[in-house]
């Protein structure tokens, strides 16, 4: 039985034998617990996360429970996961609901269930601005989109990706302005401050976030002007973690998504999570011992679900919150691949993304990338600091801006403006779209570009703009004056069925070509998030991955062409240690023959080839 199409009873059932938590993990979530808030309030407090687990488990019908006891967390994610990124109601119809037009169009393709096993629905709460991230209420969904009753028919159909965005909620919640009208239940709820001075000029300097506005915002309550703290933006209110009031609430709201479906919990920016005057307030270790506790407390109550967490900071950082490898993340962004895959495009040249991909540190075989090219944000450029040169950085930027990216900015440890992230659609940044060149040749760039992530170790995502290939929205922005919508347009969903039906269109020519690779990546278990793979620099234009299944019984030579001219390589089968003969493109679907223990292989401008022996087809076939 697939675990992920288990649903959880509507109601607890407290007939059956209760949750028991062995004393060994209740030890490790105490002593997460010791480490945030002492010893003293962490004994206090942990009578009521056991209640809070306790209750989560007696939703849990007991198939689930059978199933769960076989579940391999090694094959958490596979081969066959590829993860569909969209909002809910990105999609326009003639449905009651934007989530029902969401299903509609999902299952009127059935080309899109083959190669789409998750969706990740952006935030789909109550919210005020920040499209979904200001969230008002985080227990219920947006009547405006559907009900949690859409939300779950989906999960009958997908995998679901939920996300938490627990670092604020907005400045129209309940919780807040009950703060301002002086409940006593939300005193500690927020960090508040009764005069901006109270944040020195020294602590401010030492703070990093992803904004130039003032990091306190003024509000009127009914004792006078207070100053509250605002990472992102004045109407998103900052959690007060330091409160195990919030933890306890938010963990349980984290529980709850899983009731409903989520088999992925996407931590949002969790890098700001915990703020302390004096340190930087980013990727603080209160905040990774945040994430360890989520992630003992799932183990537990409900192992299928994996956390995944988004943090555009610098790589290194980045990587930082798979811990040891078993005791945070099962998944983290890898924010450096689209940058560095688009600055590859522009340069021509693979050496900087293959000298980078060279040295990616997998922790552990129950942890994985995941491998996104675009986002509903845009690309971030925090994942690539140290990694390309400013001077590079630099041109990357420029050569975006002249593609029609617009440009964010942070205001960084000097005090200075700095690039933050390029907005812009994946299609534009890759091309101009000025009828200097063809769509087919356009087209075929565009998927090239989109080969990478799906070749490298990881589990590849795919906003819903870029399957489509969808070009900038610059209408939209001078509308709205936010950059990020430019990535954002709502789409008509009758009109993308119509393209998708007619050869002549981007939409149709891009989902055959692109959805023809996710189909054959789903199909061979050397993309398995496990398969060893080896970067060969065969030429400085070719994007070269040797990729071997964990049973080591198949293996897949990748070659992704990067510039428009074509490209001869000549592959030395003695380097490759693979001494076959003959080999098969499954990309072309034709063969390529050795001799001499060199494979000569051809590539047109923006080829991709997808190169197995052949021998190990025939052993496929012969199964």
């Amino acid at each position: 039985m697939n675990i992920f199409s288990i649903p959880y009873s509507t109601k607890p059932d407290y007939t059956r034998p209760q949750f028991q938590l062995s004393s060994e993990i209740e030890k490790a979530i105490f002593d997460c617990l010791h480490k945030l808030y002492g010893k003293e309030t962490a004994a206090h407090w942990m009578p009521e996360l056991k209640r809070i687990m306790t209750v989560h488990w007696a939703f849990k019908p007991p198939e689930l429970i059978e199933a769960e006891r076989t579940l391999n967390p090694e094959n958490r994610f596979t081969e066959q996961d590829i993860i569909l990124i969209t909002y809910g109601d990105l999609l326009q119809g003639k449905d009651s609901h934007p989530l029902e037009t969401l299903a509609n169009f999902l299952n009127t393709l059935p080309k899109l269930r083959e190669i789409i096993n998750t969706l990740h629905i952006l935030p789909f709460f109550p919210y005020s601005s920040d499209r979904g991230f200001s969230v008002q209420d985080f227990r219920a969904v947006d009547p405006k989109l559907g009900s949690w009753q859409d939300i779950e028919a989906l999960n009958g159909k997908f995998q679901l990706m939920f996300d938490a965005v627990f670092n604020h909620v907005s400045a129209e919640s309940e919780a807040f302005q009950e703060m301002l009208n002086g409940n006593p239940l939300y005193e500690d709820t927020f960090t508040v401050y009764r005069s901006p001075d109270e944040l020195t000029p020294e602590q401010r300097a030492l703070i990093v976030r992803p904004r130039t506005s003032d990091v306190l915002t003024q509000f009127q309550s009914i004792d006078g002007p207070i100053w509250v703290w605002t990472t992102f933006s004045p109407d998103q209110i900052d959690l007060n973690f330091r409160n195990p009031q919030v933890l306890l609430y938010v963990l349980e709201t984290l529980l709850i998504y899983v009731r409903h479906g989520a088999d992925i919990i996407r931590l949002d920016a969790v890098t700001y999570l915990w703020e302390e005057p004096g340190t930087s307030c980013a990727s603080l270790e209160q905040t990774h011992e945040v994430v360890k506790l989520f992630r003992k407390v799932l183990e537990v109550v409900a192992p299928a679900v994996a956390i995944i967490t988004e943090t555009n900071v610098p790589h290194e950082e980045n990587i930082s919150y798979f811990g040891d490898g078993t005791d945070e993340a099962q998944m983290v962004y890898n924010f450096a691949l689209p940058p560095l895959v688009l600055y590859t495009f522009y340069r021509s040249n693979t050496t900087a993304l293959s000298n980078w991909a060279k040295n990616l540190q997998y922790p552990s075989s129950t942890t994985t990338f995941f491998n996104i090219l675009d986002t509903h944000d845009g690309i971030g450029l925090m994942g690539i600091k140290n990694v390309l040169p400013q001077a590079e950085i630099d041109f990357l930027i420029q050569t975006a801006r002249q593609h029609g990216a617009f440009i964010s900015y942070k205001t960084g440890q000097s005090g200075q403006e700095e690039a933050y992230e390029m907005n812009t659609t994946w299609f534009s940044a890759l091309n101009l779209g000025n009828g200097t060149e063809t769509l087919t040749l356009e087209v075929k760039r565009y998927v090239a570009s989109r080969s990478i992530a799906l070749v490298l170790r990881g589990v590849p995502g795919i906003y819903f703009h870029g399957l489509m290939g969808t070009s900038n929205d610059v209408a939209k922005v001078l509308q709205t004056k936010t950059k990020r919508d430019i990535n954002r347009p709502a789409l008509v969903a009758q009109d993308l069925i119509e393209m998708g039906q007619n050869p002549k269109s981007k939409v149709w020519q891009i989902t055959h070509q692109f959805g023809n690779l996710l189909f054959l990546r789903r199909q061979y278990a050397a993309f398995h998030p496990n398969g060893r793979q080896e970067i060969l620099m065969l030429a400085p234009e070719v994007f070269a991955v040797w990729r071997v299944s964990p049973n080591e019984d198949q293996h897949i030579l990748t070659l992704t062409n990067v510039t428009n001219r074509e490209i001869s390589l000549a592959i030395s089968l003695v380097d490759l240690v693979c001494m076959e003969t003959q080999w098969y493109d499954l990309v072309k679907q034709r063969g390529w023959l050795a001799k001499d223990e060199t494979l000569i292989v051809n590539l047109h401008p923006y080829d991709v080839a997808w190169l197995i022996p052949f021998t190990e087809l025939e052993q496929m076939v012969a199964r």
